[in-house]
């Protein structure tokens, strides 16, 4: 609420309220979390409403891999647990940024399996311009069957989000709340440089973000809200598989 009306933003590392308080980065402590609180802290985050998270990079561990694969329904073998880290560390090393919402789709890259994109875009026409209202029209295949939809908002961005919450209406699907959206280029980029969109969701109790890259800006934005949607579905069918 303070970073709203300041329009200042907190430092990530902000004692208590910053978001990697609570984020265990080396492996061997989310390993200790597994263990029964080994390296235990007596400051806890739901003391605060918050909850641990368990990074994903190049100093993660199995025990770190494990608990995010945890929080998505899925469960891997010891084989495959192995390869899918390699994967995540052999990222880190390039400086890539990973979020829990990149490992279904590190796990469909590397081991071919069936944690597939349910949800796909398959055409998207977004316009902008003085005084006018943004407009997009949207096709996403979804279960391979295709929606169309067209939305306007205030902005490209927003006509998209307006577009893609009729085909969530279709499905009896409730999008998850924008709760963050920040757009940044590589510092001394020019205007031609890859965009990256980070957006925080509120997905349940958890907030969730999700990285999009692109060229153009609104399109990084439905790349990261795209990796969104496909998690919501992947958490709902473990959700409807574990009530069956």
């Amino acid at each position: 609420m303070i970073e709203t009306f300041s329009g200042k933003r907190l430092a990530t590392n902000s004692p208590v309220v910053g978001t990697d308080v609570f984020t265990q980065t080396s492996g061997i402590h989310a390993d200790g979390d597994r263990k029964g609180g080994l390296y235990h802290n007596p400051i806890q985050p739901e003391r605060f409403g918050r909850i641990r998270s368990y990074a994903l990079g190049k100093m993660s561990g199995k025990a770190s891999l494990v608990k995010n694969l945890e929080i998505l329904g899925l469960q891997l073998s010891e084989e495959n647990l192995r390869k899918v880290l390699e994967r995540i560390v052999q990222l880190g090393d390039s400086k890539k940024n990973l979020t829990p919402a990149d490992l279904p789709f590190i796990v469909t890259d590397v081991l071919d399996d069936n944690v597939n994109q349910r949800l796909r875009l398959e055409g998207c026409s977004i316009q902008s311009g003085l005084n006018l209202k943004s407009t997009a029209s949207v096709c996403l295949s979804w279960d391979e069957k295709e929606y169309t939809e067209a939305g306007s908002g205030i902005g490209g961005y927003d006509a998209f989000m307006n577009a893609v919450k009729k085909i969530l209406k279709r499905r009896q699907i409730i999008c998850p709340d924008l709760v963050d959206y920040e757009i940044r280029i590589p510092r001394s980029g020019k205007t031609d440089a890859l965009t990256e969109a980070v957006i925080t969701w509120k997905m349940g109790e958890r907030r969730l973000q999700t990285i999009g890259v692109d060229g153009d800006q609104v399109m990084a934005a439905v790349n990261a809200t795209l990796k969104m949607l496909n998690l919501l579905m992947l958490q709902n069918q473990v959700q409807a598989e574990s009530a069956a």
